[in-house]
């Protein structure tokens, strides 16, 4: 078979792995399938770091099936690893089952686990890959930030309508997605919670909206709440009556100047459980978001982002190439007013060369409302 025949194959191996998706910080998101006779006989992924990995879990539910592995072809989305941490090496268990054909979607980028292609090869193992490369690699993304970046894996969220518009003249954004949309969001926080990260706001939104930042599910089974992070240059009062002081103290972050964070005002606020971080500056004075990122990571373990708002922080994590997935979520809702919220603002492009390009990776319909999932293009990866 070519490579490109095993692509229906590696779909399948992705879906696999996406059982796991959100829950194996630090490790990466991956899944594996056995092939023999054009068919699907057993599967496997990666559930948690420290678990078995996915070639491991592949050729155990193969034993469970009491299938012989070394008549089968191994299809795994990334390369099998050739070093020990806290399991063996994956290729060490593939070439202990006899398997004589491993067909990889993109090979590990990592010093400690790349290179077990070639080890397979030189023991006589047939190596196919790269296939559905892209996929494969979007699949691995976070792990990828984790890795080479040390901060978290970045989310950006919108609502808008289709000219592009987050709210009406008079600041009016009640509801422009519709209930399904906004479900689909509950359940993105939920997960972001489950995986131990946070959802970000700026200050505007904070003080309008008095938001909770938690997921909201009927029929969720109890998971925890994702931290709640506020991007200000203003802290509030530890007097004011702002929901997540009242009710979530020990779960929300402000993110605010070294000053502010210095200040009796944030003194005040940490002895109610409150965090507040200084933000890192460069040289000439602005923000460094990169470097704030980073701070999240370091200081509370977080893995994942979800920044939910406003247009001005979220134009800038574009600018600054820091957005990692966009969800951007079209309402077939037209306010034809120059006046009303863009989306983005106070940019001043003067050729098409110097737009925020993105790649667009998934549309689907959730309700009335059309989800655009946009990543950033290879070369600005």
């Amino acid at each position: 078979m070519s490579a490109e025949a095993y692509a229906v194959f590696m779909q399948a191996a992705i879906k696999a792995a996406s059982q796991s998706q959100w829950l194996t910080h630090p490790n990466p998101c991956v899944g594996a399938v056995l092939v023999r006779d054009e068919q699907i006989v057993a599967q496997g992924w990666h559930h948690a770091a420290g678990k078995p990995h996915a070639e491991v879990e592949c050729l155990r539910d193969a034993s469970d099936k009491g299938l012989d592995p070394s008549l089968c072809t191994l299809v795994v989305t990334l390369e099998p690893c050739k070093h020990f941490g806290k399991t063996p090496p994956c290729t060490e268990a593939i070439l202990k089952a006899g398997i004589k054909k491993v067909v990889i979607g993109c090979m590990d980028p990592t010093s400690e686990a790349g290179g077990g292609a070639e080890i397979l090869r030189a023991a006589g193992v047939e190596v196919i890959g790269p296939v559905c490369e892209e996929s494969c690699r979007d699949l691995i993304a976070d792990f990828l930030v984790w890795k080479n970046e040390a901060r978290p894996y970045l989310i950006l969220k919108m609502a808008a309508t289709m000219d592009g518009r987050i709210a009406t003249r008079t600041g009016q954004s009640q509801w422009i997605s519709c209930a399904e949309s906004r479900e689909s969001v509950h359940r993105l926080r939920q997960k972001i919670g489950q995986a131990k990260g946070l959802v970000l706001v700026g200050g505007k939104t904070f003080r309008l909206d008095n938001p909770h930042l938690t997921y909201r599910l009927p029929d969720a089974a109890p998971t925890p709440q994702p931290l709640a992070c506020i991007f200000t240059s203003h802290l509030p009062q530890d007097k004011d009556e702002f929901w997540l002081l009242q009710e979530r103290p020990e779960e929300t972050i402000f993110l605010s100047s070294a000053a502010a964070a210095a200040s009796t005002q944030a003194q005040e606020l940490r002895k109610r459980g409150v965090r507040v971080f200084p933000v890192p500056q460069y040289s000439n004075g602005t923000t460094d978001l990169r470097g704030l990122l980073k701070t999240l990571y370091r200081e509370l373990n977080c893995p994942y982002v979800l920044c939910e708002g406003g247009g001005e922080l979220a134009i800038s994590l574009l600018e600054e190439q820091l957005v990692d997935e966009f969800h951007l979520h079209l309402a077939p809702t037209f306010l034809a007013d120059n006046d009303a919220m863009p989306l983005f603002n106070n940019r001043m492009p003067l050729t098409l060369a110097e737009a925020i390009s993105l790649r667009c990776t998934q549309t689907r319909l959730v309700g009335n409302d059309v989800h655009v999932l946009l990543r950033p293009r290879p070369d600005e990866a």
